[in-house]
């Protein structure tokens, strides 16, 4: 029964706009993103690799070659098992970079306009044979239900409706990158009516030619030798040639790239693809024996490669034979319309926009699209030049299949090497791709038109290697992928690797930033636009920067230069996929120059990794236990009471803590990726001219929010030393606030001078007392020599002498006891005289002493003169008092206090000595803690000898207590010598950094 042309012509029109009806919907959002998103449709789509070859051929190559058609399905099973470690890589970096195809992707591992121009050529070649496939299959297939169909004119017709769809649906968006969700589910739906549609005639092959399962067991058991006809080749043959063309075509063809990992919903769903896939290949296989066995049973006179619409049409069933043929119809469009999408923007980016055609274009995106679609109609018109070229020579479907997939898997070692092979080079991947083209040339291309002598000495090779003679690609598919191995890994072991390899082979296997990191010579996205105008045009390089700024989030103020690279970075991406990241690389090296000298940012690299960390968190072993320790640390230094900033070696803030935040109120992500210098005031000053400055410890004011606030600052530098002899990778700088401590320790001062004043204001009275006798007496008498001039002037001066005696004790008490500071300032220091501090301080313990018992405890004072000191006197003398008094406690009736005072190596040394009962030796540092004392209770608080520490280390000193020889204490005061030494000087009040 046969079917007159104009139905078939009717019937796949009518399939054809139920496709653009379905693209349609989904492009207008008729349906539901939950639909065309959906991961089963995905899985669906890539049934884009089952072609006519699968659908029509599957049946002719099982009846040559037995159960060995399964190499298909198997060799998809085992790709779909390696989901983890090949199909997630590439599709992170096709997301990553924008890289739109295979030589996108290979081109940017192995940077060169050679490369990507290398790839496109042998792609575009290696799927013409695929595309003229196709075209016969719809061809043959039709003559096979119309046999007065003109094969010229379903071919042309089929590759002009096929020309329209693809324009129209598959070159609506501005670049590649953007997913085509309506095509996709055109897509899945095809696939969906493949496997109806050989479910469908398998089934009823079952009822209709074999009456059954029954019948169709007993036909078997009547036939054995159909069973035997598939169970030889496939135990006498070798499967692994079509394993391994099978599992490299899964994701390497053109069509397969383009929907596994371009078309890639943005939800995962390569979970569900992994087993969703396989099973639609299976169900399609399954059908295959019963086919073939149905045709067998009916003597059909036509080949078995069109048994699926014969064995319908042998028997009556019109519709059914439709159904097949349109399933037919479907695998064949489906692989023509995702290739010619896939190979147009190739050819694109890397064989017409090299020749400089669109630089400058006012309308850059129009341009770019018409050239699209011109190449889509040009390679659907090739594929269909080749079906005519090969149309008189006879062959099977399944070998013109082949012919691409041997093509097509010459780019697994590139790929490989991409992924797993750092050393991997451009030289060595062209070197590779040469020698593993021109056997594939060689051992199939040529055969297709030259004459069996020509090419018998491969015949004669193939058959001394063990390879059947009727499986040319067997032979094909070893030497070649050998060659090309042996070339890739040879040469790149022989050649060294350019900057750009290396940085481009450490961002595909993740070990660093992918892109080059410096500072960018335009300061502002608006110089941005500037820039890119001119090679670009005005509404691309807006659009292309706009872009970029929506999705790294970044505001079109953007100062920053760190933000600046990322946006630079941003840029190149989108350009990548809209020119190939060849040009895009060029264009942006051209348009935004990077700084000389400039190397990558460190606040990059730890967003780099703390990336990689984050996508690593489902993965056990040390992967999880380095998050596990990022974190806890993370935790750590935002829990830290201390601010902490850390600046990389471009001078740009990495880190910025959170008690840095609340104590500046400056933001961290407004400090972090900005110079040090640029902060808000006065933070910026401050902490670059610190940075900058020699000292490693430093005390300084600032007002913050209107307060002034006393901070010491910490710093740690990465020395060369550190790092090996290489350059300095940064600082950090601690800010410890140090306002309320100063409060406390002043009022803590205070109360311990109001604490010795009560000691001492007894001593005073009695001092005191002594002048203010003379006073009265010399008072007294001088009534009696008014007459006498010159007694009364010697009384008077006796009189004035005891009262500037009792001013200085007062001045000394009332200096003594004034807190000295406010709220925690302190005063500058300045040059202190060590005699008269000394002094000063004996008759303050003077004082003291008579203010609380009399004991015969004396005090002698030696010591050079012309010492001099920088520091604060009155606190200074605060220091001498405390340990004088403790020392005439410490002594024996009638005992002796010494105070002297020498000068040796830069440092003055003030010794206070008595003869008391002395200290052990593992109390001598803990009398400097505070509330530690060693006398009674009620006799003292613990806080005088801790606040005599502090003091003295704030001048740049240190305190020793000793015990000497023959029992009592030495404690050692060390001060620097003002005349050979300049300590830390504290600023001004009021003054900033």
């Amino acid at each position: 029964m046969t079917l007159e042309l104009g139905s078939l012509v009717a019937a796949s029109v009518v399939y054809l706009l139920v496709l653009f009806l379905v693209a349609y919907a989904a492009e207008r959002g008729l349906i539901s993103p939950r639909i065309t998103q959906h991961p089963l449709v995905y899985a669906l789509a890539l049934g884009v690799y089952a072609t006519s070859w699968s659908y029509f051929g599957s049946v002719g190559y099982a009846a040559r070659h037995g159960y060995r058609y399964l190499g298909i399905y198997l060799g998809v099973t085992l790709a779909c098992l390696l989901v983890p470690v090949l199909w997630r890589p590439l599709l992170r970096l096709t997301r990553e970079l924008q890289l739109t195809s295979l030589a996108d992707l290979l081109a940017f591992r192995y940077p060169g306009q050679t490369t990507g121009t290398a790839v496109t050529l042998f792609m575009l070649a290696g799927s013409l044979p695929y595309l003229a496939l196709q075209v016969r299959a719809v061809v043959e297939s039709a003559k096979v239900l119309s046999p007065s169909a003109s094969p010229t004119l379903v071919g042309m017709g089929f590759c002009a409706v096929l020309v329209v769809f693809s324009v129209l649906f598959g070159a609506r968006h501005l670049t590649p990158r953007e997913r085509h969700e309506g095509l996709m589910l055109a897509i899945a739906f095809e696939s969906a009516v493949k496997v109806v549609a050989l479910v469908a005639v398998g089934a009823w092959a079952v009822s209709q030619v074999f009456g059954g399962v029954d019948g169709l067991w007993a036909w078997l058991e009547a036939h054995p030798e159909a069973v035997e006809q598939l169970q030889r080749p496939a135990r006498e043959a070798s499967w692994a040639p079509l394993l391994v063309l099978s599992c490299a075509a899964a994701f390497l063809t053109p069509r397969s790239y383009h929907v596994a990992f371009t078309e890639a919903p943005e939800k995962d769903a390569l979970s569900t693809a992994t087993w969703a896939f396989p099973l639609v290949l299976l169900v399609m296989n399954l059908a295959v024996p019963v086919v073939l066995w149905s045709g067998e049973a009916l003597g059909l006179p036509w080949p078995a490669d069109f048994h699926l619409l014969a064995v319908p049409a042998s028997r009556g069933a019109t519709g059914l034979a439709l159904v097949a043929f349109l399933g037919g119809v479907s695998a064949s469009s489906a692989m023509v319309i995702v290739t010619t999408l896939a190979l147009a923007p190739m050819c694109l980016t890397h064989l017409v926009l090299p020749l400089g055609y669109a630089r400058g274009q006012p309308h850059l995106y129009g341009w770019l699209l018409w050239a699209r679609r011109l190449l889509i109609a040009l390679i659907i018109l090739a594929g269909y030049g080749f079906y005519r070229l090969l149309d008189t020579r006879g062959m099977g479907l399944v070998d013109l299949g082949l012919v691409s997939f041997v093509a097509v898997a010459q780019f697994a070692p590139g790929v490989l090497g991409l992924l797993f092979w750092k050393r991997a080079t451009r030289a060595g991947l062209l070197s590779g791709l040469g020698a593993g083209a021109a056997m594939w040339m060689v051992t199939l291309v040529v055969p297709l038109w030259a004459s069996p002598g020509v090419v018998a000495w491969t015949h004669r090779v193939s058959a001394l290697l063990g390879f059947p003679s009727d499986e040319p690609w067997g032979f094909s598919t070893f030497a070649s992928l050998t060659l090309n191995t042996l070339a890739f890994v040879g040469v790149s072991l022989a050649t060294r690797q350019s900057q750009a390899e290396t940085e481009a082979a450490r961002a595909c296997t993740r070990e660093g930033p992918g892109l080059v990191s410096g500072g960018v010579e335009a300061g502002s996205p608006r110089e941005f636009r500037e820039r890119l105008a001119p090679l670009l045009g005005e509404e691309a390089a807006s659009a292309e920067v706009d872009r970029a700024l929506e999705s790294l989030d970044m505001s079109p103020d953007e100062r920053r230069p760190s933000e600046l690279r990322r946006l630079r970075d941003g840029v190149e991406r989108n350009l990548s996929g809209l020119l190939g990241p060849v040009l895009a690389r060029l264009t942006v090296e051209e348009a935004l120059r990077l700084e000389p000298g400039t190397r990558a940012a460190l606040a990059e690299q730890l967003r780099f990794v703390e990336e990689r960390l984050r996508d690593a968190r489902g993965m056990q072993g040390p992967v999880r236990a380095v998050e596990a320790v990022r974190r806890y640390l993370n935790r750590i230094l935002e829990d830290l009471p201390l601010g902490v900033c850390t600046v990389g070696p471009d001078g740009e803030v990495v880190i910025w803590n959170a008690a840095l935040e609340r104590l500046s109120g400056v933001r961290e992500h407004a400090s972090r990726g900005h110079p040090l210098a640029d902060l808000p005031a006065p933070w910026g000053p401050l902490l670059s001219a610190f940075a900058a400055g020699a000292e490693a410890d430093t005390e300084t004011r600032v007002v913050v929010n209107g307060a002034e606030r006393t901070l010491r600052l910490h710093r740690s530098r990465l020395t060369p030393d550190e790092e090996g002899g290489g350059t300095s990778e940064g600082m950090a700088l601690l800010v410890e606030d140090l306002t309320e401590k100063k409060a406390v320790d002043a009022k803590l001062a205070h109360q311990d001078r109001l604490a010795s004043l009560g000691r001492v204001a007894a001593g005073v009275a009695h001092e005191i007392g002594n002048p203010l006798t003379a006073i009265a007496s010399l008072t007294q008498n001088l009534k009696y020599e008014l007459d006498d001039a010159q007694a009364v002037k010697e009384r008077t001066a006796l009189i004035l002498q005891q009262c500037r005696r009792i001013d200085a004790i007062v001045r000394a008490l009332v200096g003594f006891s004034h807190a000295g500071t406010v709220g925690g300032e302190a005063r500058p220091f300045a040059r202190v005289e060590v005699g008269p501090l000394l002094t000063e301080a004996l008759q303050l313990a003077r004082m003291a002493r008579a203010a609380t018992r009399s004991r015969g405890v004396s005090f002698e004072h030696r010591g050079a003169e012309g010492l001099v000191v920088l520091g604060d006197a009155q606190r200074l003398e605060q220091v001498l008092v405390n340990l004088l008094t403790n020392a005439v406690d410490a002594s024996p009736e009638g005992g002796r206090v010494e105070l002297e005072a020498q000068a040796q190596e830069g440092r003055v040394h003030l010794r206070v000595l008595d003869r008391g009962h002395g200290i052990s030796s593992e109390l001598t540092q803990r009398v400097f803690e505070p509330f530690f004392t060693t006398k009674q209770p009620g006799e003292g608080t613990g806080l005088g000898l801790a606040l005599v520490a502090g003091i003295v280390r704030e001048h740049g000193g240190t305190i020793q207590v000793d015990n000497r020889p023959g029992g009592g204490t030495s404690v050692t005061v060390s001060l620097p010598d003002a005349r050979s030494h300049t300590p830390p000087a504290r600023p001004v009040p009021g003054a900033t950094a």
